[in-house]
């Protein structure tokens, strides 16, 4: 049950945070309210050490100041901030949070570049009615950056604690 968890819920907040920054230019804060909530029951269960639990809840609240900072200047979006937060306590301090990190930039920058060549192009007039493409049409609007996050999370998820722990335990080793 606690496998089930750890492969199930990680991934579908990652993607549904990603659906609803395009439908919506927002990310829910029952996601990382749900991401929180689910690693503090299934870490202990797990058998994770407390001073590795803390060193998890220590990148999130690491991330957060950092994000929040962020927020506050203008530089990212709120749902967006609480997004890495809650992700950065199932990636612990070190190298997941890491790649994580590197990944969603990576994403980010391609999505950015991708999302402002559209909006200068004819074909932005066109799909700016459809529902899937309207955030990317306007020319004042942000990037949705949950894109980013969900890919770099679901990229990078496999090296998870969490994730090592439940593959190890459903394949015997």
């Amino acid at each position: 049950m606690l496998e089930a968890l750890v492969l199930v819920v990680f991934p579908f907040c990652m993607v549904y945070s990603a659906v609803s920054d395009v439908l919506s230019m927002t990310i829910a804060n029952r996601v990382p309210l749900l991401l929180l909530g689910v690693f503090l029951v299934v870490a202990p269960l797990a058998g994770m050490a407390w001073t590795d639990i803390g060193m998890h809840l220590a990148a999130g609240a690491l991330m957060l100041s950092i994000t929040f900072a962020m927020f506050a200047l203008g530089g990212m979006g709120g749902g967006d901030a609480k997004l890495i937060a809650a992700t950065a306590v199932w990636m612990g301090l070190g190298m997941p949070l890491m790649q994580y990190l590197l990944t969603s930039a990576i994403f980010g920058g391609m999505l950015t570049l991708a999302i402002l060549s559209f909006r200068s192009s004819a074909l932005s007039h066109i799909t700016s009615q459809n529902m899937f493409l309207r955030n990317f049409c306007k020319e004042a609007g942000g990037v949705p950056y949950g894109i980013a996050l969900g890919i770099g999370g679901l990229v990078t998820y496999p090296n998870s604690p969490l994730m090592v722990w439940a593959v190890e335990r459903l394949t015997g080793q």
